[in-house]
């Protein structure tokens, strides 16, 4: 028997970071999870723990990194910690940081009162190996809803097919999209970007990654591609979701797509005497057809450990 592939951490570490600016508050509200690897084969063979860094100060350097450098855009914060773990801890080869940050919405302007957002949870997940960064960021529960434009026809049809073919349905999902950056550049150890890490092949400095204008990019790109496609099938739909995202962001090589199908069924009113011209509709919440893919340019770079 040997030992195979291992890590260890502290998942989903809450965090709420608030930050004050006179009257004007803001709030950044994350759940953080680490996990780290490297020279640990003692601890699983023997018991010998000399080379754990535990998964409480794990936590505890979520907290006081929230204290120090602050809480800008997730993925700055996510790398940070990734090279922390990695550069203060010999035994320590990868680290794996995954953040889930939850929007809040000022309250009637209130510079101190809020509200919960109804928008969709951002994520990344950043690696970092001790001197090379790999970047996954993505969204959850981008929840979307056409009301005509999709249709779903000319499908295989066996004896135990009963879905009738329609020429104008109602096209709902809840988007899961996680997308790849083909390089990363961040930020130095004390938060500014600089150092080693921001420098090109040719030695030049280069700028920080913009992640919340990517994300936004990425964000409205979805969004223009769902409302702007004619579907003939939630395959289509996700294909020119993934490809859009491509056009808009060259920063970006790869996406994969989770859509849900949430089902809207015509409720048949023929017994109470009444028509129904695709208006009132039953929403089943299952079971949903789930179209998953990803979409990614022909020349787009190794993955590495990006997608774990």
């Amino acid at each position: 028997m040997v030992l195979g592939p291992n890590r260890y951490g502290k998942a989903e570490t809450r965090v709420v970071r608030v930050t004050r600016h006179g009257d004007a508050h803001h709030i950044k509200d994350l759940n953080v999870s680490t996990s780290l690897s490297g020279a640990m084969a003692d601890v699983h063979l023997t018991g010998d723990n000399s080379a754990v860094l535990t998964t409480d100060a794990q936590k505890n350097t979520v907290y006081a990194f929230a204290r120090k450098h602050g809480i800008g855009a997730i993925e700055d914060f996510a790398l940070l910690l990734a090279r922390r773990f990695v550069d203060s801890q010999p035994s320590v080869h990868r680290a794996r940081v995954a953040v889930e940050e939850y929007a809040w919405e000022r309250n009637a302007g209130s510079g101190h009162s809020f509200l919960r957002s109804g928008r969709e949870v951002r994520t990344c997940v950043a690696h970092y190996d001790g001197s090379a960064a790999w970047m996954v960021c993505g969204l959850r529960d981008l929840v979307v809803l056409n009301t005509t434009n999709s249709e779903f026809r000319g499908f295989v049809k066996d004896e135990y097919t009963t879905l009738p073919e329609t020429r104008d349905r109602i096209l709902a999902t809840a988007v899961d999209a996680s997308w790849r950056h083909s390089s990363v550049r961040p930020t130095g150890p004390d938060g500014d970007p600089g150092g080693d890490w921001d420098r090109g092949p040719d030695g030049n400095g280069e700028a920080a990654n913009d992640w919340d204008k990517s994300y936004e990019t990425v964000r409205q790109a979805l969004l223009t591609a769902f409302a702007g496609t004619y579907s003939l099938s939630l395959q289509q739909t996700l294909y020119a979701m993934g490809a859009r995202v491509l056009a808009d962001c060259p920063e970006i090589c790869e996406v994969r797509l989770s859509l849900p199908n949430k089902h809207h069924f015509l409720v048949d009113l023929a017994p109470f005497g009444l028509d129904n011209p695709n208006e009132v509709y039953l929403a089943a919440d299952r079971p949903y057809g789930l179209i998953e893919g990803t979409v990614l340019r022909d020349d787009a770079p190794a993955a590495g450990p990006a997608w774990e």
